[in-house]
């Protein structure tokens, strides 16, 4: 992950860096490797958490979409921002938005 920076909108952006040998792509799948949701879901909690703008604490998954797969060496931008306690969140490709959801205080 590299440094944050906001957009117009006032929303945060993250760049992400899954490396194109993560061992989740070994068996998710064999000869057609896709990263697994939950890899996903990790990789934005962490870039959200070390991101400094939210205080510590435990978090639990609100909503979770995923619309598109993401393969190895896929370019990733996280964008989010503070709703009330949650955090909404959506993760872009070069085809467009492959994930999105929110996370809350659990």
């Amino acid at each position: 992950m590299s440094g944050d920076t906001q957009d117009a909108r006032g929303k945060t952006l993250i760049e992400l860096r899954l490396p194109a040998d993560h061992p989740a792509y070994a068996g998710h799948f064999p000869g057609e490797p896709i990263l697994p949701g939950v890899v996903l879901l990790d990789a934005a909690l962490d870039a959200i958490v070390t991101s400094g703008q939210y205080a510590p604490r435990r978090w639990q998954i609100l909503a979770a979409k995923f619309l598109s797969v993401v393969r190895p060496g896929d370019a990733l931008m996280l964008e989010h921002e503070s709703q009330g306690g949650a955090v909404k969140w959506s993760i872009r490709g070069a085809s467009g938005t492959v994930a999105s959801g929110s996370f809350g205080p659990a």
